[in-house]
């Protein structure tokens, strides 16, 4: 037997043919839905990238112990595991986080392995003179962005300028590359069994660089705005003229990937793979394109546009095709779902299940699903409500790993010297591991807890009735499912929930009242303060070096006190900040927060 996994980088289920949209142009995801079971429920686990990719590998949740971060030494790889089952796995991919310090253990647990250079902003080109930077709707932010980044070492906007200059031919362009070496080892191989191929490229993923012929599939004629097509992690504060041309640059991207994943179609049809060759086409998580008042993914709620994320299976072994199944399943699902097909054992410690019964007969597999970013809201969703909870006590939040690596670089010193040993966890392999104190998201200071329903056809949220018995029932259900994983005991106290089913309205109720109390800024604790408010003066401490925003909360309070005003309203806080003395850099960044954060949903 075989498999092909084709896997992408913030596919959007909600602008693909096969999930509704009308104006995309995905034709061959309307044909890979006749020839695949297409799944309705499928739910993202760890967000993003990388957290993303362990869960590919280990069938169990990443976000309850740890951020983003390599492979453990302890964890069950599912291609390595096929590996030791005599079953050849070859990676190629230009999804360069892969190639960086907190995803180097991934690609080496495949026999074989290429990667392909040149998207974001890949340390790839060298060019000691700067490029021509863009000038777009976000260039000062981007400018920003870039300065700060120079003095981590970093500057993946300039980067990304000076890789497109050897991008200049589709035939050049990493996804075109990457399909191209996959077909190599499909083409190599064909007549070989028991192999495992991924095709993984870093496409729909920002910036949405495209050829023009994809480009000139959505037309923009009355646009007259500045181009731009890499939108950053922001509220939307732009018209919608400039939100509906950053859409159709992802849907050009979008039809890129879609031509693609042609080639590979074209390739199981030549030599009728689907007798034998099992097909996945996934992703890792979608993104926002405006919807909700945003741009991109992490510094907000996990809406359905980033966590419901679209799911192709082809099994040979089971031949159902173009039906849909609307049974909840998650990414964790996809190693033992592989492992299952090869007749490999799957590890006691993966919490996912195989999903050759879904595809059977829609049997259900779970009941509910967690999904988060680590330190962020903890979110639960049983098909048809999403209960998104944000931390009780923030500050309770800590990594747990033995490869103590960012992104970008490792652990500092400063943060290693706070190391404590802890555990073992059960999925461990009775190995103790670091214990290291962790900065609490913005996100837990900007979002209170919420239920939402989630709409039958479109699979969006929409607001649900502020119900104590539902949200103590999903609460419940959250604390069983972060006990099944093992959650540090901080995450119980860091939620404010207790083990078992054991958490009340009577809890719920006293947790509300608490918030109230507390939302009140230190200092001002006379004054009244309008719904809001408190989360953007909160995110002052989060944007401002604390001296500076210790300086803007005192001077604010003096200001309220000369007024005589009793209510910290948003036109008061506005006016201040407008007048205060922050520095020029800050200025404008700080009053576009400031307008945007303290939304609720």
């Amino acid at each position: 037997m075989k498999a092909v996994m084709v896997m992408y980088d913030s596919l959007n289920r909600a602008m693909l043919e096969p999930y509704g949209c009308d104006w995309t142009k995905t034709p061959n995801f309307k044909r890979l839905a006749e020839r695949t079971v297409t799944f309705d429920n499928c739910y993202a686990g760890s967000l993003p990238c990388m957290p993303a990719r362990r869960e590919l590998h280990t069938g169990r949740y990443n976000f309850l112990h740890r951020s983003w971060g390599p492979l453990e030494p302890f964890d069950d790889s599912m291609p390595e595991i096929l590996k030791r089952n005599g079953v050849y796995t070859h990676l190629v991919s230009d999804h360069t986080h892969y190639w960086e310090d907190g995803g180097g253990t991934y690609h080496t647990r495949y026999t074989t392995w290429e990667n392909v250079r040149g998207q974001e902003g890949d340390t790839w080109k060298g060019q000691v003179q700067d490029p021509v930077m863009p000038d777009t709707p976000f260039s000062a932010y981007f400018a920003r962005a870039a300065q700060a980044m120079k003095v981590t070492g970093s500057g993946i906007y300039r980067q990304d300028e000076v890789n497109r200059l050897y991008l200049d031919t589709e035939e050049k362009m990493p996804q075109a590359v990457t399909f191209a070496k996959g077909l190599e080892f499909i083409e190599k191989n064909r007549e070989q069994d028991n192999w495992f191929l991924q095709i993984e490229t870093f496409d729909p993923h920002e910036p949405f660089f495209a050829s023009q012929r994809f480009k000139d599939m959505y037309p923009d004629p009355d646009y007259t705005g500045k181009d731009f097509d890499w939108p950053p992690y922001s509220p939307v504060n732009e018209g919608e003229d400039v939100v509906e041309h950053g859409r159709k640059q992802y849907a050009a991207l979008l039809s890129m990937c879609d031509f693609y994943l042609g080639t590979v179609l074209d390739m199981f049809d030549k030599y009728d793979f689907w007798k034998d060759t099992m097909l996945i086409v996934n992703t890792d998580h979608g993104f926002l394109l405006g919807g909700h008042g945003w741009w991109g993914k992490s510094i907000m709620p996990a809406y359905d546009e980033i966590v419901h994320t679209p799911l192709f299976v082809w099994n040979p072994k089971l031949g159902v095709k173009g039906e849909r199944r609307n049974a909840l399943v998650q990414t964790i699902d996809l190693a033992p779902t592989i492992l299952e097909y090869f007749g490999a054992e799957i590890p006691k410690d993966m919490q996912g299940k195989p999903l050759s019964a879904v595809i059977e007969s829609n049997a259900a597999i779970r009941e509910y699903a967690l999904f988060g970013y680590h330190g962020a809201q903890v979110n639960i969703t049983d098909g048809k409500h999403v209960y998104m909870r944000s931390a009780v006590n923030a500050d309770s939040l800590y990594e747990y790993t033995l490869m103590p690596a960012h992104m970008k670089g490792m652990f500092t010193p400063k943060e290693l010297s706070s190391i404590a040993l802890a555990g073992p966890f059960s999925f461990t392999k009775g190995c103790r591991v670091m214990k290291l104190a962790n900065q609490p998201s913005p996100m837990n200071i900007r979002f209170d807890s919420k239920v939402w329903a989630v709409d039958e056809m479109t699979g969006r949220m929409s607001g649900c009735a502020d119900d104590v018995d539902t949200e103590v029932r999903f609460a419940n259900a959250m604390a069983r499912l972060m006990t099944e994983n093992d959650a540090p005991d901080d995450q119980f106290v860091r939620m404010g929930l207790p083990k078992g089913d054991k958490y009340t309205p009577e809890m719920l109720l006293s947790q509300r009242e608490a918030k109230k109390h507390s939302e009140v800024i230190s200092g001002m604790e006379d004054y009244d303060y309008e719904a809001g408010v408190y989360a953007q003066l909160s995110f002052v401490g989060v944007m401002l070096p604390k001296p500076l925003a210790g300086g803007f909360l005192g001077g604010l309070k003096k200001a309220l006190e000369d007024s005589g005003q009793k209510c910290i309203t948003k036109t008061f806080v506005g006016k201040f900040a407008e007048n205060f003395l922050f520095p020029e850099q800050l200025k404008e960044s700080f009053l576009t927060y400031f307008k945007n954060v303290g939304r609720t949903y």
